[in-house]
């Protein structure tokens, strides 16, 4: 309980400061969503700061080599994505995209990050012990998790949810391998952390003030993914089809659509959001629209078209 109270102080404290002295002034992390309304990019590197710290904290108590996963895979994660979000142009989308302009001798911002979150996989996954076959579906999950949660970035509180929901899921996982003494029943907790920090700053996402942006959606999926390394492996490696299977459908389908069409994800989507006809509570100077995709996500078109950034 102390890494998730610490994660959320955290997230918390960083927000604050950051939104007093933001780095490269306000008009760096100022972005448009969905309702053309301006909201900040400083949600995510703070929710990534909390996360970290959170780990961190619980390093003795949690299982030494998943703490130290989460951290490595979350801090590269986050500053790979921060690099996009302020460096990307959004000319290029999805993994066909990046790769298509790799083949033409254009390298992205969103190939260097795709690469780069590639690696801190790699490093998170040898981290976290294991057989080489261990590894490579270990880095699998952390990059495929920061991918994945990207893709749920496009409504306010949508992203989180998906982590919340994700983390209940690896928690329970972890609970079980804890009982069959597979695992420790801290190391099974370790998604709390990176779920605290998310949700310290819900308010903020779902009061359409901020937004996750890349930095923030990479880091939680990518701890997300970290945590998940818990799991027995055929566990593992059936997380892992998951994420690639809705990646690969992420080509075709708009996940906003399938979810306005099925009731009962549609009332989770709305939940706590702001009307349609609400007004915003609070008004911030828009001035910059920029595309927030992860650069190796492949968002559809009716996603991609009809929303700006992430909300």
């Amino acid at each position: 309980m102390a890494a998730g109270a610490t994660a959320a102080g955290a997230a918390r404290l960083a927000y604050s400061a950051l939104n007093q002295r933001p780095p490269g002034g306000p008009k760096t992390w100022s972005r448009t969503n969905h309702r053309g309304e301006p909201v900040t990019l400083l949600e995510g590197p703070a929710v990534a700061v909390g996360a970290v710290a959170g780990v961190l904290a619980g390093l003795r108590s949690a299982g030494g080599r998943t703490s130290l996963a989460m951290a490595v895979g979350g801090a590269g994660a986050a500053a790979f994505g921060t690099y996009d979000d302020l460096a990307g142009s959004g000319e290029r989308r999805g993994f066909g995209g990046h790769l298509g302009a790799l083949r033409h001798g254009e390298v992205t911002t969103g190939a260097i990050k795709l690469g780069g979150i590639g690696a801190t996989g790699i490093i998170s996954a040898a981290l976290a012990g294991g057989s080489p076959a261990d590894v490579v579906i270990n880095a699998g999950l952390v990059a495929g998790g920061a991918n994945l949660l990207n893709l749920f970035d496009l409504r306010p509180g949508r992203a989180i949810k998906v982590a919340v929901a994700s983390g209940a899921l690896i928690t329970a996982g972890g609970a079980v391998s804890s009982s069959a003494g597979a695992v420790s029943s801290s190391a099974a907790l370790a998604p709390l952390a990176p779920v605290a920090a998310a949700l310290a700053l819900l308010p903020e996402d779902l009061g359409e003030r901020a937004m996750l942006g890349d930095a923030g959606a990479n880091a939680l999926g990518a701890m997300l993914g970290a945590a998940a390394t818990v799991l027995p492996r055929p566990a593992r490696i059936a997380v892992l089809a998951g994420m690639a299977g809705l990646t690969a459908a992420s080509e075709k389908v708009s996940f906003t659509k399938v979810i306005e069409r099925t009731p009962a994800l549609r009332w989770l989507d709305m939940l706590g959001r702001r009307p349609a006809h609400q007004p915003p509570a609070v008004v911030i100077p828009a001035q910059r629209s920029a595309d927030l995709s992860f650069a190796g996500t492949a968002r559809s078109a009716d996603d991609t078209d009809a929303t700006p950034p992430e909300e």
